[in-house]
């Protein structure tokens, strides 16, 4: 029992710490200054599906994303693969793939890899403006590794490892972050459920590489040389989230999950999530339909709004439950609305075992 207040005690002390950065968050006039801005689109279709609102809700790979406490979840191993033609026709390809595994009945380990394909493009110089000389495949490829602990029953917390990996031709950059989180639970049937993260907090990138060199000849002596060019360092596109959600449990089979959330941004508007889960379940299929909300200063402005994925979210998912267990073999569905950039579409595939 002493054990057990202690670790309580830890986790509120956390996530006091955690609240504090939220003093800075929301700073309009940084907007534009961090790089790896991919960190903030979430690879899963479940959660994108209820506009990132399930900070406190989302369980298993999916949290990995939203809140990495919620990875604490994971009944026994969870298998996923996801894609989305990002940014609908602009031939990005975003891919991710991980695996959940349960270690023990507290502990909960995760590996995952998101990756971004932007097709061949021409190079082009001053010489050769029209190209015709060649193609380079930009990659953004990002590795996770998670890990989630069950303190009692209704403390959760985690922590999230990143590796994050940009590169071209001759250019590359490579940084670490981090992410952590917790979750609370409560209510007679843990109905009630509160969450709190900070995501990519990590040390400021740089691109480095032959792109940034080039040869430069003096007038006098004819000698040519080499110059390198130094380029700025960028800071990680760092956040907090907190939420909360409550299950309406209509009968054994059927349940309302809904979702709200605040995230304080550190380099742009803050925003205010809503999230809608319904899902029935019989005897061999579970059927989620899940709907979401994401609102940000001047979204009804076409002119003044910064930020494409804001506005509506849908989805569904269906999975067949087979055996004494009922194992899970999911499909499943994500449509974002991003403005100019049409419908973002992500399609997935889900294997949990129990």
């Amino acid at each position: 029992m002493k054990n057990s207040m202690l670790s309580i005690k830890k986790v509120i002390i956390f996530s006091a710490i955690i609240s504090s950065t939220a003093v800075n968050a929301g700073n309009e006039d940084r907007s534009g200054t961090a790089g790896a801005s991919h960190l903030l689109v979430n690879p899963w279709s479940r959660g994108s599906a209820m506009a990132d609102a399930g900070v406190a809700s989302s369980t298993g790979l999916e949290a990995t994303f939203t809140n990495i406490a919620g990875l604490a979840f994971t009944d026994k191993t969870q298998l996923k693969f996801n894609h989305s033609n990002w940014m609908g026709g602009a031939g990005i390809g975003f891919s991710s793939a991980g695996l959940a595994q349960r270690i023990s009945e507290q502990d909960v380990f995760s590996v995952s890899i998101q990756a971004m394909n932007f097709g061949d493009i021409e190079v082009t110089t001053v010489a050769n403006p029209e190209g015709k000389i060649g193609t380079f495949s930009p990659r953004i490829n990002v590795f996770n590794v998670g890990y989630a602990r069950s303190f009692s029953s209704s403390i959760h917390a985690g922590i999230n490892f990143k590796v994050i990996s940009e590169s071209m031709t001759n250019l590359k950059s490579t940084g670490i972050g981090m992410d952590v989180g917790i979750r609370y639970v409560t209510g007679e049937q843990e109905q009630v459920k509160f969450g709190i993260t900070l995501k990519n907090v990590g040390p400021t990138m740089r691109f480095k590489g032959d792109g940034l060199s080039q040869q430069a000849t003096y007038n006098s002596t004819g000698q040519i040389t080499t110059l390198n060019e130094r380029s700025q360092e960028f800071e990680l596109p760092a956040l907090l989230n907190i939420g909360g959600s409550y299950d309406f449990n209509f009968d054994e089979k059927q349940k309302l999950i809904v979702a709200l959330a605040y995230t304080a941004n550190s380099f742009s508007y803050d925003q205010f999530r809503l999230g809608l889960d319904y899902g029935m379940t019989t005897e061999k299929v579970a059927f989620n339909l899940r709907a979401g909300y994401v609102f940000e200063k001047n979204i009804m402005s076409s002119a003044n709004r910064s930020n494409a994925l804001i506005g509506p979210t849908v989805g569904f998912s269906v999975d067949a439950l087979a055996g004494k267990n009922k194992n899970a073999l999911g499909i499943e569905y994500c449509a974002r609305f991003a403005g100019v950039f049409g419908v973002i579409h992500t399609i997935g595939a889900t294997i949990s075992l129990k």
